[in-house]
């Protein structure tokens, strides 16, 4: 049964992982103005290309109230979906900023910030399930990408599918059905592109991977099953 891709979203007082409850709160009580709460799912409703992050920033997402937004990452990010038209407006690191995101959506592993933007396996564990109903929730979803090796474990496990048959990759593509792919990038961080793990050029070329996938006629979804998918790269 498939469910709204609106409707994966933790309460805004979620109280499920405690530690990141109590983060929350620590942070409401300095900074009452910001969001402060589990960051909700971002793009089109029918998007056929879901990006997942790791988690909100602490003054990025958990500030303004939407996935990569107000930190170097997003700007990164949003610059990139507008090059490759997935996006309309101009960024500027606000939620008021009119960008509109088409046939994409942005979502996080994870959907409140942990301390030093580190969740812990407990957190990420109990937060996919929200994952796994914004996957399901997409009708015309034809790729995910992830962006970092825990993001990409979270798809993974989120769609019952074994790590090992999917190893993480910068530019790694993997086929998980006959109407869904993977696609892994390092992620758009400020830290890997300062030390160079990850260049305009490397993040622009997995969009470039992405784009024959996605602008071929789109099959009947198929379901992924939790045997493996079909099991390697493209």
């Amino acid at each position: 049964m498939r469910v709204s891709a609106s409707a994966a979203v933790p309460s805004h007082d979620c109280l499920l992982c405690p530690r990141l409850f109590a983060f929350r709160e620590v942070q409401r009580a300095a900074h009452s103005e910001w969001f402060n709460a589990p960051v909700p799912s971002f793009g089109d409703d029918a998007a056929e290309l879901l990006i997942v992050g790791l988690a909100p920033g602490l003054r990025g997402a958990n500030r303004t109230g939407r996935p990569f937004t107000g930190d170097y990452a997003g700007g990164l990010l949003y610059q990139t979906l507008r090059k490759f038209g997935f996006s309309e407006g101009l960024y500027d690191a606000r939620t008021d900023d009119g960008v509109v995101l088409r046939r994409a959506r942005i979502t996080n592993a994870v959907r409140c910030v942990p301390p030093q933007n580190k969740p812990e396996p407990g957190e990420i564990a109990t937060c996919r399930r929200f994952l796994a109903a914004e996957i399901t929730g997409l009708p015309k979803l034809r790729a995910i990408l992830a962006l970092g090796t825990i993001a990409h474990q979270a798809v993974l496990e989120a769609l019952g599918l074994r790590r090992g048959h999917f190893p993480f990759a910068h530019g790694g593509l993997y086929r998980l059905s006959d109407s869904t792919l993977l696609a892994d990038s390092y992620h758009c961080s400020r830290l890997n592109t300062n030390t160079g793990r990850l260049t305009v050029a490397m993040f622009e070329s997995v969009f470039i991977s992405l784009a024959p996938w996605l602008d071929q006629e789109a099959p009947r979804r198929s379901p992924i099953t939790a045997a493996g998918g079909m099991g390697g790269p493209t």
